[in-house]
């Protein structure tokens, strides 16, 4: 009997100390295999920069201990790519970017995926839109373009690309609404080669203001032909210190067009734990810094919680503006 209950209590120990080693093990995850960054565009695009860049920063910072790769699926407008990732379910070594489109596609019926059949990870790096004119026109600032567009909005032509319904026209609905003019009324004229052809319309004078991200203007800004009226920023932007926000006009209005990553569905606590820790030390080590600065990206890190937080929000307002003039129901 002794030897037996000796037995049993053998089992009973080696039994503990392997349950303490799988929750040890659970406590600690991480990648087991290699990991893989899926970019849902062709290269050299800004999802593709994006990926290697975090791949970049993770390995040189030695944050993980397995290769990286980046591979690219295009289609859909990021579908296709985060299609893929959907069924990695449980797996955490993917992870894929992504961008306002997760929420617009969606909004548009254009995919039926949203940010709730992923774990969003993190906001990464933003750049700003503004809303620019030509360096001799009448105009100011927003406030009394906004005011003169209200007056007579049939003689305001505003050029936006590639399509409508992304952030440069979401930007410019949410814009006029907040000043108090009327959505519906405004003349968009779209242009799908976006820059290289809004601006040269403006310079004609074939539209009367463009709604853009900052970084497309810049050269022009600097050469003295066009002029910003305004950028959705939370404060002055270093490049254009001369350019009030939104909110310096009145208008409680932030705006980013972003950058981030998801990871699959699915994941445990340990997992969603393991990038969220990860990430938010890669966010502050010298390579990372070093590369927004180069790629001239501001820094828009939110963690897991507050980006999820964040991305119902403007899953709210997006829908409201595309609402306001008809593009959904």
């Amino acid at each position: 009997m002794n030897r037996k209950w000796g037995v049993l209590s053998g089992l009973i120990a080696a039994a503990l100390v392997a349950g303490g080693a799988q929750a040890a093990l659970a406590k600690d995850w991480k990648p087991q295999r290699p990991i893989e960054i899926i970019a849902p565009a062709g290269p050299g695009g800004g999802w593709d920069l994006l990926s290697r860049t975090v791949q970049k920063a993770l390995t040189e910072e030695k944050l993980v201990d397995r290769p990286i790769i980046v591979t690219n699926k295009p289609g859909g407008g990021g579908a296709a790519g985060w299609t893929y990732l959907k069924g990695k379910e449980g797996q955490g070594e993917f992870l894929a970017a992504t961008s306002p489109l997760i929420l617009q596609n969606n909004l548009l019926g254009k995919s039926p995926l949203t940010f709730h059949d992923f774990f969003p990870l993190a906001a990464l790096m933003a750049e700003w839109e503004v809303v620019a004119v030509k360096a001799d026109s009448p105009w100011k600032d927003g406030k009394a373009f906004f005011e003169a567009m209200k007056k007579d909005p049939s003689s305001m032509h505003i050029g936006v690309g590639p399509a409508l319904g992304n952030d440069d026209h979401i930007q410019f609905l949410t814009l006029t609404k907040e000043f108090g003019a009327d959505p519906k009324a405004v003349k968009f004229v779209v242009y799908p080669k976006t820059a290289s052809e809004q601006i040269p319309a403006l310079l004609g004078g074939h539209i009367q203001a463009i709604t853009i991200s900052l970084a497309e203007t810049l050269e022009q800004v600097k050469a003295g032909k066009i002029r910003l009226l305004g950028v959705s920023s939370p404060e002055r932007v270093p490049a254009i210190p001369e350019v009030p926000t939104w909110k310096e006009q009145g208008v409680d209005f932030v705006f980013p067009h972003w950058r981030g990553l998801i990871a699959a569905p699915g994941l445990s606590a340990e997992q969603k734990k393991f990038w969220n820790d990860t990430i938010a030390k890669m966010v502050k080590t010298p390579t990372w810094k070093k590369s927004l600065e180069t790629l001239e990206w501001d820094s828009f890190y939110q963690n897991a919680a507050a980006h999820e937080a964040f991305l119902g929000k403007q899953d709210v307002l997006m829908r409201d503006s595309l609402k306001s003039v008809g593009l959904i129901k």
